[in-house]
């Protein structure tokens, strides 16, 4: 990129994506600044043309813009009388963050739900005191709620619909403290 200000402004664009997508937990910094690059970019562009912009190697576009197409956020089209591929960055910002959020954050929150589940199940098997049990079954039924209600969120996200805060809301987690023979 060069030195004219529009130019100034889509590297400052491309190098805040990429710090924002380091932290995301789901793109790397790399693939934040090639959909940096490509978001503002008035055509489709080739992996040449992206290696070229960002100062970096061909392959390493290629290897990164996978995931991007993964993730919905870049597709690769067709531009006449080119034999390349060519990449345009998603516009339809509602449909990447449900992806992202069913892909991403509902998986993870199903896993919890799962987890406290069969936790549930196993401690009821085994040798425990009323009160180590109410502690137990205390933390996973507060924990179970909170994660059921963001999976609603989700669902209800990925719906179009609106989020209602009440559903949102997770019953309070008490304080169950275990007392006596030297355990807390």
């Amino acid at each position: 990129m060069n030195d004219r200000p529009l130019d100034q402004a889509r590297t400052v664009f491309a190098e805040g994506m990429g710090a924002a997508s380091a932290t995301s937990g789901v793109l790397s910094q790399l693939q934040g600044r090639i959909f940096g690059v490509l978001f503002l970019a008035d055509h489709p562009l080739s992996l040449d043309d992206i290696a070229e912009a960002l100062q970096i190697s061909k392959s390493n576009v290629s290897i990164n813009i996978r995931n991007l197409i993964e993730w919905h956020l870049v597709r690769r089209v067709t531009v006449r009388n080119s034999r390349r591929d060519h990449y345009e960055a998603a516009s339809d910002f509602w449909r990447v963050m449900q992806e992202i959020m069913e892909r991403r954050f509902r998986w993870n929150i199903r896993q919890v739900i799962a987890t406290c589940d069969e936790t549930s199940r196993t401690a009821k098997g085994g040798r425990a005191t009323a009160r180590e049990r109410r502690f137990v079954d205390g933390r996973l039924a507060a924990l179970r709620s909170f994660a059921a209600a963001v999976d609603a969120g989700i669902e209800a996200f990925a719906r179009g619909e609106p989020i209602e805060p009440q559903r949102m809301q997770p019953q309070q987690m008490q304080s169950i403290r275990i007392t006596g023979g030297g355990k807390r």
